[in-house]
Formats: C-alpha cells, structure tokens, sequence
C-alpha cells in the first residue's frame, strides 16, 4: 500500500474517530430494531460507541475506523460509517475532507443487517 493511501486512510480514521466520539461532523442514526430497546440498553450502546478503540488489522482492515462491532445485553450491535457529499444525494468522492463530506453513522443490530 502505498504511503499515500496509508495517509488518506489515516486521515479518514481520525475524522472518523473524532465524529464518532463527539457526534460533530455528520448525522447519527440508530434503526427501529435499536431504538425499541430498553433506553438502557441503548445508553450504554451509545457509550460503547464513543469510546471504543480496539481497532485492529482484523476487524479494521482499510485502517479507517468506519466499522465495528459489540455486544450489550445479549444483543449484537453494528456501528457504521458512510460518506456521502454536503447535499447528502451521493457519496463523498474525498472522503478526507470535512468540507465536502457528511458522515452518516448507524448504529443498528446485526439482525438489521
């Protein structure tokens, strides 16, 4: 891979890093499945959420921290992260830059998947 690859993916991985923990710079969202659970539940979802950092070359292949997975009250959840462009009508096609980019992240249950 080359370095500037590795640089955009890095650049990707602290935007994406930095919504995640903060929820600025995108729109969040949880599906149906998630929201009918016990507010409980989704509270300490949430939590996990903002402060997970296990990233590894295993479950983080690209290095971009846009995709996860964990459990809470026997349930498993998915967090994702999608780019798409300011008018949110296509996909982001620099997904390094802020200022054309909207990050979507869902939080649903791999029964949603």
């Amino acid at each position: 891979m080359s370095s500037n690859v590795l640089s955009k993916s890095a650049r990707i991985a602290e935007l994406n890093d930095e919504f995640r923990k903060s929820g600025r710079g995108g729109k969040t969202i949880m599906t149906s499945a998630v929201a009918d659970l016990p507010s409980e539940v989704v509270s300490r979802a949430v939590v996990i959420v903002q402060t997970f950092n296990d990233f590894t070359e295993d479950n983080d292949p690209h290095g971009e921290h846009d995709f996860f997975s964990f459990e809470v009250a026997g349930e498993k959840f998915f967090w994702k992260c999608d780019y798409y462009d300011k008018e949110m009508e296509f996909g982001s096609n620099d997904p390094c830059d802020p200022d054309k980019t909207t990050r979507v992240a869902t939080l649903m249950l791999a029964s949603d998947y």
